[in-house]
Order: C-alpha cells, then structure tokens, then sequence
C-alpha cells in the first residue's frame, strides 16, 4: 500500500455448474457437505444466542415466506396498474419494494450461520427471482413516467435501466451494490483523508464507502450493512457489522472487518483481517490475502457480543473462491503468514 503524504481528518449478496463437470460438482458437493456440518453443530450447541426460540428453520421460514408474499402482492399491484396513467409517480412504491427485497437478503444473511445449506440456496433462489422482476416492471415503468419530459433524457434513462437489469456480466450483488451506493449515507470521492464515523443509537442503517484514494477509514459501533466501491490504497477499520459487506473493484488496500457475510468482488493485491460467521467468498479476484480480525476500541466487545460475532469461527481462514472450483487451492487468495500480520489496531 502507498503512502501520499500526511492525512486531513474529517468526521462525520451458490452457483451452479451447467456443464456437469464432475470436478466441478465434487467441489460444490464438499460445500454443501461444509454448510450441513456447519448447521449440524450450530444445532447442538445451545446457549449461545440471545434469542434461541428464533434460531429454527421452521420460524426463519414463516417470516421469510411472509415477506415474500407481500413483495409480490406490491409488484403485482404495480403490475396492474393501467398504462393510460403516465402521470402517476411510482418511483416510491419501487424504491419501498427495493428496500424489502433488501431486508430479505440480510435476513438470509444475519441467519445462514444456521439455516440448512437447501433453505440457504432456495432462499438466494427466491430473492434473485424477486430481484429480477423488480427490474422487468422499473424498466417498463421508468419511460412511461418521464414520457411528457424531453426524448433524450428518457431514452438514456431507459438504457441506463435496461443495463443494470439485464447486464450479463454483473453479478446479482453487484446491481445490488450499484443501486445501494447511489442513495445510502457514507463517504464518496476523497483523498487523503482520515474519515471517521461512530453509530450510535439509532444511526445503525447502510452505511457506504467509495472512490476513495490513501484514505483511513474509522467506523465504530454496529450497524445492519457496508457496501465499499473503488477504492485505491485505503486502510478500512470497521466495527461489527450485523448483515453483509460488498466490497468491489478494490486495490492495494488493508481491510479489517467483521460481519456476518463477506463477499468480495473484483479486489487485488489486497489484505482481509475478517470475523465473520460464515465463510468468505471472493469473485474475480487476485492476490488477497486473510487474518484473523485485529481491531479495539472502547466498547467493541459488548458490540461484539451483541451481532453475534464476539466468538472467532475461524471462518476467515475458510474461504471459497466462486471463479475457481478445481479441487486443489486456488492461486487468487492466501493465509498471511503470521509472521506478516499486522499489529492490534485501536482506534
């Protein structure tokens, strides 16, 4: 990582092989078998959450479902809604539905150190689906709502739409993480800049890191999501985080982190000190490299405790490259040697 001279302070989402390689579907059976050993003794132990009567498949399923019945009843609603009606705004509905098809994946989330690997795989299932037909119905919607205004701008808005939901080369988390940086709280576009935050109270929502460059990034306390976008030799220090973490597009930079989900997406020459209770998946990536979590600041074990993530899994070390699924070790990441870890950071 580069160091660009003296720092200003500021504050302030399984796949599956059609080609029927057996290689491939050996690798992907070994993970199932993981996630139903993982399950298998997250069952037997008791005691360790503070709310043990929700930890069964049988509640996780009865909320799911019903979240998934109103968010289709709303995009059906829309659905139905007449064209000969050019002037009615919809984008609130879509941005309300957009935030529960959201929820729903950090429900899959902040649950999945538990859950059966199927209801894993058939939940992700259904919130791709879900997914998708929230952009079918914004592309069609999106032209007709900006019909009176000039040509140009509708045609680019349609494109713009048409890109991000029908784009074959953007994963599911990435439109997700496109959409979410847009309008989620965060830092953007700094240099050389110490940025500080601490959630406190209510201020536990999606918070958003991007295009930063030789940055140092302090976030305390605990809040639901991070999405972390284009980033150039940066030091990222964050608190436990109760859903996920999407980093993409990511270089030259140290990450020490802890959440219940970690996946990574396009990052290189890289470092990753992670608690996080289930394993790390990374996706065209190279040269990333994984430590254990080694962050302190007053009150972070109490925040630890209460997201569930005081406890090392050693999940960290376990992690699953989705570009590569030969048998032997992939090249893109690697175990520091201990000998190379970095010091306890207190912020």
């Amino acid at each position: 990582m580069n160091d660009q001279g003296a720092p200003s302070i500021t504050t302030d989402e399984m796949p599956t092989d059609p080609t029927g390689d057996p290689t491939i579907q050996s690798k992907h059976e070994a993970m199932i078998k993981r996630l139903s050993n993982l399950h298998n003794s997250r069952a037997s132990s008791k005691g360790d959450s503070k709310d043990p009567s929700f930890e069964s498949t049988k509640s996780f399923l009865l909320l799911f479902n019903n979240s998934k019945q109103e968010i289709e009843c709303s995009l059906t609603q829309i659905q139905q809604i007449p064209d000969m009606d050019p002037d009615q705004d919809l984008k609130p509905d879509l941005e309300k539905i957009s935030l529960s098809i959201s929820n729903l994946e950090k429900l899959v989330a902040e649950n999945s150190y538990f859950l059966p690997p199927y209801e894993i795989r058939s939940s992700l299932k259904t919130i791709s689906d879900l997914k998708q037909s929230l952009d079918a119905i914004t592309s069609k919607v999106k032209p007709r709502k900006k019909f009176s205004f000039k040509n140009k701008p509708a045609k680019k808005s349609e494109k713009s739409s048409s890109v991000m939901a029908d784009d074959p080369n953007k994963t599911e988390q990435e439109q997700w993480l496109s959409y979410k940086v847009k309008d989620s709280p965060g830092f953007r576009s700094k240099q050389n800049e110490v940025l500080i935050k601490e959630f406190k109270g209510s201020e536990n929502g999606e918070y958003v890191l991007s295009d930063l460059t030789n940055c140092e990034v302090r976030l305390k306390g605990c809040f639901r999501s991070l999405f972390i976008n284009r980033l150039q030799d940066c030091k990222i220090y964050v608190g436990p985080v109760l859903g996920s973490i999407l980093v993409e597009e990511v270089e030259g930079c140290l990450f020490v982190m802890a959440s219940h989900q970690i996946r990574i997406h396009h990052a290189k020459m890289s470092d990753f000190y992670l608690q996080c209770r289930s394993r790390p998946i990374i996706e065209h990536s190279s040269g990333v490299r994984f430590g254990p979590y080694c962050l302190c600041y007053d009150g972070i074990e109490s925040d630890l405790k209460e997201v569930n993530l005081y406890d090392d899994t050693g999940s960290w070390a376990n992690v699953d490259d989705f570009q590569w699924l030969r048998a032997v070790q992939s090249p893109n990441w690697s175990i520091l040697p201990k000998s190379q870890h970095i010091d306890m950071v207190k912020i």
